[in-house]
């Protein structure tokens, strides 16, 4: 049996109103009619069952049955910072594939081998990717995507984590072992022009350790999903 479609809401409610896109989706696309069981989401953490009691012409009303608390949020907050690439299906590529591994958090940098225009348009696009990714794998809250144009302040950003890694194309040696990584992780990754010396060293000055991902050079969007897969497997979430 598959699973019940999930829409994201603003507000849960008795009774829940889906509009806009959801709303358009939901009835023009999946055919969704009345007397119909879905999940809605609030990005509380929480999945709510609903069975459609109305549906209008730009508007569906359910009625929630059922509340429970989501049961595939990794234990473990790992967030990732990557430097947003000139490709935009690379950079959806990587949210995807951040949310699908559990990312908690996720936050796109300009720096200073950065060639890539970045517009509020483009970051609403990767969150509208991260909210598809999260009802595909059946998650329950989409991370925001958090745009900086420094990559002082994404460092900023990400040094609360208890791990600090930094992906560097010239660390001769990892600083850290990945492998027996264990509590809040944050994971960085450059754009296509990877990172300048002095970028590197600030990291290091904030806790950041410089680790090697092996001595071919990976694309960025590879890399980014080849670390995060590696550090959530070593936290026991792909387990």
């Amino acid at each position: 049996m598959s699973a019940l479609k999930r829409f994201f809401v603003d507000k849960i409610e008795e009774t829940v109103e889906l509009y806009g896109e959801e709303f358009e989706h939901a009835k023009n696309v999946l055919r969704i009619g009345v007397g119909a069981e879905v999940v809605l989401l609030d990005n509380s953490g929480k999945e709510y069952t609903a069975v459609v009691a109305q549906v209008e012409k730009k508007r569906m009303l359910l009625n929630i049955v059922r509340e429970e608390v989501g049961a595939r949020e990794a234990e473990t907050e790992v967030r990732l910072l990557f430097g947003y690439l000139k490709n935009a299906d690379k950079n959806e590529f990587i949210v995807q594939k951040a949310v699908e591994l559990g990312v908690k958090k996720i936050g796109v940098f300009t720096s200073e081998y950065s060639s890539a225009f970045v517009s509020a348009n483009k970051i609403e696009r990767l969150n509208k990717v991260a909210r598809e990714a999260v009802k595909q794998c059946l998650r329950s809250v989409a991370p925001e995507i958090v745009y900086f144009d420094k990559l002082e302040n994404a460092l900023e950003w990400g040094k609360q984590s208890e791990n600090k890694l930094f992906a560097c194309e010239f660390a001769t040696q990892s600083e850290q072992d990945i492998s027996s990584l264990q509590g809040s992780t944050t994971v960085v990754i450059g754009s296509e022009g990877g990172f300048s010396r002095a970028e590197a060293e600030r990291a290091s000055a904030l806790g950041y350790a410089s680790v090697t991902l092996g001595k071919r050079i990976l694309r960025a969007e590879t890399a980014a999903v080849a670390l995060t897969a590696v550090v959530m497997f070593s936290l026991g979430e792909l387990q």
